[in-house]
């Protein structure tokens, strides 16, 4: 396990919960526009955290927090993530993985080993245009796909959500995105916001206006979409 972050406090990462933020390093997509760059890159300057540090700090505050928002970089690129997650559990709080969904296998059997409470999955673009966006060419979405029909059974309860880029996102994309999410419960379009840390430098947000009509089109698929970070 390589924990690099923990925000000690958080109302926002999941949804009517209070919770804390664990931040895994490494992961394997190449977003241009990720926003923990230094979660991605050159990880080994980073301080790191240990799961005895975590779980101590947990104890501690056992009787405030609700859950635990594990996010990263990729957490389930970690080999230790199933112990580490069997040790929030055993005190007695929820689990909200967030994950880019490229390990199917591994999310299934989290979900059905009762280790993950709500997933957020970042659905980087229309499939068309996957591979430019996570930044590696002609990358093959099957695990993606599978990891999008698994949490749109409702098996666990979970969110899409897709970060908005002007560079990235075309008409097009939405479109394609309306089909591929439809039905969705929960999904979100969230503007960009340049951290100052991400992976390339110059990108930019869509205008509010722009969003709006990005979204009255992916309603045509996904009836319960919304904005997100305006």
């Amino acid at each position: 396990m390589t924990i690099q972050g923990l925000q000690k406090l958080t109302l926002l990462d999941y949804p009517g919960k209070v919770a804390c933020t664990v931040f895994m390093a490494g992961c394997n997509f190449r977003c241009p526009f990720c926003h923990n760059a230094s979660l991605v890159i050159d990880t080994h300057s980073n301080a790191e955290i240990s799961e005895e540090e975590v779980f101590a700090f947990l104890d501690l505050r056992g009787g405030i927090l609700d859950g635990v928002c594990v996010t990263g970089g990729e957490p389930l690129i970690q080999p230790g993530i199933e112990e580490f997650l069997k040790g929030i559990k055993e005190r007695g709080l929820l689990v909200k993985l967030d994950t880019n969904g490229s390990f199917p296998d591994k999310l299934i059997r989290l979900v059905e080993e009762g280790l993950v409470d709500y997933v957020a999955m970042d659905v980087k673009n229309s499939q068309e245009s996957y591979g430019r966006t996570i930044g590696i060419q002609d990358y093959d979405i099957t695990k993606v796909h599978r990891s999008v029909s698994y949490l749109l059974r409702g098996n666990v309860p979970y969110e899409f959500r897709t970060t908005v880029v002007l560079e990235f996102h075309r008409r097009s994309d939405f479109e394609s995105l309306a089909r591929w999410l439809g039905g969705a419960e929960r999904y979100y379009l969230q503007q960009f916001v340049d951290s100052g840390d991400c992976i390339q430098k110059g990108l930019h947000p869509y205008n509010k206006n722009i969003m709006n009509q990005a979204l009255d089109i992916v309603r045509k698929g996904v009836e319960t979409a919304q904005l997100r970070g305006l």
